[in-house]
């Protein structure tokens, strides 16, 4: 999820395509934040670790 987001945030960037950067960043939010609590321990939609 975070290599999509980034993927999309690159080109939205050079496309000039806003909703593919909005998508992009809520993309990289949210894998960051998956990937935080995966480290940490939690479970992550039903699994213990998130890759």
């Amino acid at each position: 999820m975070l290599i999509l987001g980034l993927v999309l945030l690159v080109v939205g960037f050079v496309t000039g395509i806003s909703i593919l950067w909005t998508i992009g960043i809520i993309l990289v939010v949210l894998g960051a934040i998956f990937w935080i609590l995966g480290s940490m321990g939690h479970a992550v939609a039903g699994r213990r670790h998130y890759w």
